[in-house]
């Protein structure tokens, strides 16, 4: 994970759109706000993310 990846989620959680474990609607977000690298990571890397929103830990 990338620190514009770090931001990108950051920026999400920072809506309060949603909850934050709810990945398939961060994905969604993260499509509308046009962070098209965030939507690709969570395909690939869910487990990462959690573990970045469990911890703050890469």
């Amino acid at each position: 994970m990338n620190e514009m990846i770090k931001e990108q989620i950051l920026t999400i959680r920072a809506t309060g759109l949603t909850n934050m474990f709810d990945v398939n609607r961060v994905q969604r977000l993260a499509n509308e706000y046009r962070f098209y690298e965030l939507v690709i990571f969570l395909e690939d890397h869910k487990a990462d993310y959690v573990h970045f929103i469990l911890y703050g830990e890469v």
